[in-house]
């Protein structure tokens, strides 16, 4: 275990880093006495490698599946193909090209497959490893591929193009061969034009030798394979869509752009044995019915006892419009149209035999669509659908903030299932997953982990991510807290704000207490209790916060007048005020005539009683108010904890810390009012765009008071913290109706009756309104700025870019001129230099570098706690770093990171006498070393900076500068298995660590260059080297840092390959073999081997050996699963060699056998025949 000394800190860094490293932690001496950290986190226990990959396939683009592997493929537009078999068998791989995947082809229980990509290559996947790689690829230069087909076991692949010619590819080689089959032999003079790409190829279910080629002009070539001409030619005056044939070979289906299907007979080419068009409407004359929308695909597929089903996708009539997608099921007499979500892709007919020349007996259709996957159940009644078990729903409603907690408490998933199995819905299918395939991975890890995301539409989805899976738990929507608009002009009038005004913005959970607290965009943030028995809630408890600052007019806070001096100054005790919570939002009008909001939230809450199944239920509901015609600022960062009780939030105007077990509100102050007359910033005045013209000819002064006054007389106590600031610091325990400070005067004025209190507040806000007047125009413009300050917040959860919060404290050009909270950190700290014990503290990180701390004095036993007010007071600064501080915390003298202090789960919902004895706060662990004045170190992280700083003398002991030239986007502290450390994703693409306390680099790896701002709102670290960020919209890529993780994770992948026996070929029966009815097989390699057909042109196509194969799977393989596979190919390959010497002992035996033959009749030929004879 390797030591490192203060004097040695630069030991180990980067070269780029070393220089601006050395200046800044050379000064810094330290304690001697904590000189010497021992740390056990070394640079050998990072690696960094992708792990899994969930959610549904972004832009899926094509479909097929393994009919006895039962393994399901879905390629992609952007080139990804991913792997579906049994729950939790998921398997994800890359196309380098990135072209869309346009059409995928299995070889049926062989562990391959075959992609066909829009660049005209096709590749050949080995699926017998855990992570498939290409053996194969196969590059056209002279034509486009449009249609691919691979005969059930047969090597040889089909492949049509846009010329309308057919070429034919060895699958074992990837070798062209030299039969190639030309559009004009195929038409020959059945046409005068040019037939159009080939859009369907297959062989006769019961000949192989007979090509069925479907071009998209509306002709139908059947091929003779060995006489290489064409038997028939069928012509129908509709383009063709698609082809399926009959099991018994004598008919098959065409599907048309006229929203028609024709039925041919195979020896009938003259016209159509059927012509019916499902959804057209059939004239009473006689006429042709209606043309319909085109017929995209449709399967024929028959069954031993009972009708044939047909299934197709569109031909809807046209006057259906706005009608959603529909797959048609026809079946005998019965039509049945089954509406879909979101557009058809593809779908296919999942069938008990692989065989074409059987009874098909179809049993589920699999149906991809844009936006989900859904597999419906054929033989029960209604059509069913299946319960899907992948994780597919992550992006029900677009994802817009998600967070990565590992190492959870054991029962926390459990309890999450069980509240979350009620949410399931009903009407099922009672049949198993038909998509069964594979074998789940053998290594497992020891720790659970949960994923939660926050949706646009105010849902929050726990998922289970332990074990390289990911399963839903437990579903929470946020929006049954509001009313939801019925429509546009029943809305209210302070309801301007976008469509999706419940959407999450930032998520605060505790494991431990199970206490969850939301902040969303509409300016509001919900605490949640986590309870296993269902309650209705008569009345939400709500709290209304104005927040706003008008500190930002200041020069600087020397000068700031009257506001200056109603700050509390640094370590004086200070008791803000306290709120009284409010049942219902005020009925009174509070908007001004001349169009002015004030005190009224974004959203109204709702006012019926709500029913709160068990989960997560609402313990209390804060809203910021708008200000003066101001809508209120976003929340901008958000902490809740269970141990203390409180819950704060912050934004570009200051902070608030609520007390959600008394439901009142602690502290509402701004940024500078932190510093007091510390504050090291140059306040410039307000950017114009913020400031307030006097305007009094336009000002309608008479209204404004109007309003203001009926709103105070209404509501008294409301005005506690909307204009009020923090009470007399010298009497803690004063109620704030008997001693409160005025924002402008800051002197203290006792509040003798309301009707002083109501002249007074008239008196100022006369005064006031001169500041904050405002013409009609300027009103609007100001809702104007919000709609589009609200539409780039939707742009920026849709449309990948950074979140306003994000702008705001790295591009804004306000950003010296306004302060923005931009983290908290709760902790029982050293917060002062003169403190010699850990009390309770809040700490608060800025978007300009500083990290002041907060003293809160909590009741120690649960009666006090809900009687007694919590007490705070501020410390002021104590460090400043470059950049917005994004993550802080706390280590022990020994550089052990101290666990964050939390309440133990009890039932809230539970009697008082039940409850009473698990209601105890963690106690925090001592300090270890009394005698030592530093006996505390806290992290601080920021955009540019790391810093280990010596609690309490506050001296900086440790510094590192984490990048010059980019900024980070999410920080993290992680315990690792090994020790603790600092996790960090720059803008650059860069994921780096360091070690704790020193700050050495011990990872730098430069993964994901950052073209997708989804990422950078997205990426999470987690305990344990785990991490995660939205890959896409509706996926989620999970990766490892951890050296330990990457060398079990083969044995932790799940296999798609597994050993399944073919099933045996369809009995012809005794007359068909006798009178030859039954399927004629045909042997290709006569036809297209190199010795029949020729070489084909080396200029039609390039053959790219790929990266994969038997070598690359024994390289891959690793642990006691990879030495199992290993033994398993060399006994495969030893099977093979014995297959093949069987093979040729067997031929050489009959070869000996005719020469034996051969010789003995030679014998009696010439036994008595005289030499001159012969």
């Amino acid at each position: 275990m390797k030591k490192f000394n203060i004097r040695k800190v630069l030991d180990g860094l980067t070269a780029a880093s070393s220089s601006s490293s050395a200046a800044a932690a050379s000064p810094h001496s330290g304690n001697r006495e904590n000189d010497m950290i021992q740390e056990t986190l070394q640079s050998e226990h990072f690696q960094l490698c992708k792990t899994v990959r969930h959610g549904f396939p972004y832009q899926p683009s094509s479909m097929a599946f393994d009919p006895v592997q039962k393994i399901l493929a879905i390629g992609t537009q952007n080139g990804a193909l991913r792997l579906f078999g049994r729950a939790g068998v998921e398997c994800y791989c890359q196309h380098e090209s990135g072209s869309a995947v346009i059409q995928l082809e299995f070889l049926v229980n062989e562990g391959a497959l075959v992609s066909a990509l829009a660049d005209d290559s096709i590749h050949l996947w080995n699926l017998r490893q855990k992570l498939p790689a290409i053996l194969h690829s196969l590059k056209f230069n002279r034509e486009r591929i449009t249609f691919c087909h691979l005969p059930f076991q047969s090597k040889w692949l089909y492949v049509g193009t846009e010329r309308g010619n057919i070429h034919i590819v060895n699958v074992e080689s990837f070798t062209l061969s030299g039969y190639v089959i030309m559009w004009n032999k195929a038409i020959e003079l059945s046409s005068k034009t040019h037939p159009g790409p080939v859009v369907h190829i297959s062989d006769n279910p019961m000949d192989e030798g007979k090509l069925l080629i479907g071009f998209e002009c509306g002709i139908v070539v059947l091929w003779d394979l060995k006489s290489k001409k064409a038997d028939y030619r069928y012509n129908y005056d509709e383009a063709i869509h698609s082809v399926a044939w009959h099991h018994e070979g004598k008919q098959f289906v065409c599907s048309h752009s006229d929203g028609t299907l024709t039925t041919w007979n195979v020896r009938a080419p003259a016209k159509p044995a059927q012509i019916i068009t499902p959804h057209g409407k059939q004239p009473k004359d006689g006429k042709k019915p209606e043309p319909c929308k085109p017929i995209l695909k449709v399967e024929y597929k028959t069954t031993r006892a009972g009708d044939p089903f047909m299934i197709l996708c569109g031909g809807l009539s046209y006057d259906t419009v706005g009608r959603r997608a529909c797959l048609t099921v026809m079946h005998g007499k019965s039509t049945a149209v089954l509406e879909m979500d979101y557009p058809i892709v593809d779908f296919l007919t999942l069938c008990e035999t692989p065989y074409p020349n059987d009874f098909q007996e179809p049993y589920a259709v699999v149906v991809l669509l844009e936006k989900d996957l859904v597999v419906i159940d054929l033989a029960q009644i209604g059509y069913p659908i299946f319960e899907n078990p992948y994780p597919l729903s992550i992006h029900e409603s677009p994802v817009t903030c998600c967070e990565y907690f590992a190492d959870c408490p054991a029962e926390v998933i459990p309890a999450l299932y069980s509240v979350g199995s009620r949410q399931k819905r009903q009407g099922f299918s009672k049949k198993e997953w038909p998509i069964s395939g594979g074998n789940w991975g053998q290594g497992t890890l020891s720790f659970s982990e949960i994923i939660i995301t926050g949706h646009a539409d105010g849902s929050i989805k726990f998922w289970d991510a332990s074990a390289l899976m990911l399963q839903v738990l437990y579903k929470l929507k946020t929006a049954k807290v509001f009313d939801k608009p019925r429509g546009k002009e029943e809305k209210s009038s302070t309801e301007i704000v976008d469509e999706d005004p419940f959407a999450i913005q930032i998520l605060s959970w505790c494991p431990e207490s199970r206490v969850l607290c939301v902040a969303g965009v509409s300016a509001h943030v919900i605490v949640y209790r986590f309870s296993k028995q269902e309650v209705t809630t008569e009345v939400v408890q709500l709290l209304e916060v104005r927040m706003q600052c008008e500190l930002n007019e200041v020069e600087s806070p020397e000068g700031g007048g009257e506001q200056a001096s109603a700050v509390s100054t640094p370590g004086t005790s200070s008791s803000p005020q306290t709120s009284l919570p409010q049942s219902h939002p005020s009925t009174s009008s509070n908007n001004s005539s001349d169009g002015l909001r004030d005190n009224v939230p974004c959203l109204k809450v709702r006012s019926s009683p709500l029913k709160q199944s068990p989960g997560c239920q609402v313990e209390l509901l804060i809203q910021l108010v708008w200000v003066s015609g101001e809508p209120p600022q976003q929340i901008t960062s958000l902490a809740v904890n269970s141990a203390y009780g409180l819950v704060a939030f912050g934004n570009g105007s200051g902070l608030a810390v609520v007390d959600y077990l008394q439901k009142t509100l602690l502290l509402n102050v701004s940024t500078a009012e932190l510093y007091g007359s510390t504050d090291p910033h140059h306040r410039q005045p307000r950017s114009p765009r913020k400031t307030r013209q006097l305007s009094a000819d336009t000002l309608h002064k008479k209204s404004c008071m109007s309003g203001l006054t009926n709103f105070y007389s209404e509501s008294v106590k409301k005005l506690r913290s909307s204009y009020l600031s923090l009470c007399d610091g010298n009497d803690a325990s004063a109620a704030p109706e008997e001693r409160c400070k005025s924002p402008t005067s800051g002197s203290g004025s006792p509040c003798n009756s309301d009707e002083d209190s109501k002249q007074k507040f008239i008196d100022k806000v006369k005064s006031k309104s001169k500041r904050i007047s405002k013409t009609v125009a300027s009103d609007f413009a100001k809702i104007s700025r919000k709609i589009n300050m609200i539409a780039d917040q939707k742009d920026d959860a849709r449309d990948n870019s950074f979140s306003r919060s994000r702008s705001s404290s790295v591009t804004s050009i306000d950003r010296e001129s306004r302060e923005v909270i931009s983290s908290f950190y709760f902790c029982d700290s050293l917060s002062k230099k003169s403190e010699t014990v850990a009390v309770p503290s809040l700490w608060v990180g800025t978007s300009l570098g500083s990290m002041l701390a907060i003293a809160l004095t909590v009741p120690s036993t649960p009666d006090q706690r809900m009687q007694q007010p919590v007490g705070v007071s501020f410390c002021g600064p104590v460090v400043r770093l470059k950049g917005a501080i994004l993550r802080m915390a706390q280590l022990d003298a020994s550089g052990t990171l101290l666990p964050h202090v939390y309440e133990s789960w009890y039932e809230p919902n539970a009697p008082e006498e039940e409850r009473e004895r698990p209601r105890r706060r963690r106690p925090t662990s001592p300090p270890s070393s009394q005698e030592s004045p530093d006996c505390q170190y806290a992290v601080v992280c920021s955009e540019k900076q790391a810093k280990v700083v010596a609690m309490p003398s506050q001296n900086c002991v440790y510094e590192h500068n984490i990048t010059e030239t980019s900024f980070v986007l999410r920080a993290d502290v992680v315990t690792m298995t090994a020790g603790v450390g600092i996790s960090c994703f720059c803008a650059n693409g860069h994921i780096m660590t360091l070690s704790l306390p020193s700050l050495r680099p011990l990872l730098d790896v430069n993964y994901l260059p950052l073209t997708d701002m989804r990422i950078a709102r997205t990426f999470c670290f987690s305990n344990q080297g785990q991490a995660l960020y939205l890959t896409s919209p509706t996926e989620i890529q999970r990766i490892t840092y951890s050296q330990e993780t990457c060398d079990n994770l083969q044995e932790m992948l799940g296999e798609l390959f597994t050993p399944v026996e073919t099933p045996e070929a369809p009995n012809r029966g005794f007359f068909k073999g006798l009178f030859g009815g039954g399927a004629q097989s045909l042997d290709r390699e006569d036809l297209f081997g190199e010795v029949a057909a020729g070489k084909a042109s080396r200029s039609l196509a390039q053959h790219i050996p790929g990266p994969g194969g038997m070598e690359g799977m024994k390289g891959a393989a690793s642990g006691v699963v990879g030495e199992l596979a290993r033994a398993r190919i060399a006994l495969d390959e030893r099977g093979q060699k014995l297959g093949e010497l069987e093979e040729r002992t067997a031929a050489m035996m009959a070869s000996a056998d005719s020469f034996s033959k051969h010789a003995h009749d030679m014998m009696l030929k010439y036994k008595d025949k005289k030499w001159y004879q012969l």
